[in-house]
């Protein structure tokens, strides 16, 4: 979204494009696309307030999670001072953030990421960490989800987006989701 704004639904295509054919990592392609955002931390949480939101059905779903003992973590490859915004106006601030984090300056944005991964974050890494301690649930949609996703012992993937693609081309099991309600439901009943 930050990206379409500053430079552009072409540019930002052009980084997607080489993402999908493998000519970058997700990490470069990350990089190169925050360097076009020019804005500050609240120019952007402004934006993204107006033209996106957390799923309705997100809210229920967590308290169910404190209910049942679960322990929920968000494991994104995104910003986490957005992240973190988003969830404080939709009351959510308890739940836990493993994302990235970035320097801002009028030059372009730089993304300092979690770890040297490929990916900037190695979700399947934080996987691991928490299938040690229990069962894991891993619900995604993106590229930056697909190897989290074969290390988690069930996993959601939303409907439509490149997590469900790929995982049927995998041939694991997982189940399709457009919305956290069925994800409660499949986890809790």
């Amino acid at each position: 979204m930050l990206v379409q704004h500053y430079a552009g639904p072409d540019e930002w295509a052009r980084y997607e494009e080489h993402l999908q054919a493998g000519s970058m990592s997700l990490r470069d392609t990350l990089a190169a696309q925050a360097h076009f955002v020019r804005g500050t931390l609240e120019e952007a949480d402004e934006l993204l307030a107006a033209s996106t939101r957390i799923d309705p059905a997100f809210g229920h779903f967590s308290q169910r999670c404190i209910e049942a003992g679960v322990n929920l973590t968000i494991v994104s490859s995104g910003i986490a001072p957005l992240i973190e915004r988003a969830l404080k106006r939709s009351g959510l601030e308890h739940i836990p953030i493993l994302a990235n984090d970035v320097s801002t300056d009028g030059s372009g944005w730089a993304l300092r990421f979690r770890d040297a991964s490929l990916n900037g974050h190695d979700k399947a890494a934080a996987v691991r960490e928490a299938s040690a301690l229990g069962k894991v649930a891993y619900v995604g949609d993106g590229y930056s989800d697909y190897e989290a996703a074969l290390v988690a012992e069930k996993r959601f993937a939303k409907r439509g987006r490149s997590l469900e693609r790929y995982l049927r081309d995998c041939g694991v099991a997982f189940t399709p989701f457009a919305s956290f309600d069925e994800v409660e439901s499949a986890l809790f009943g």
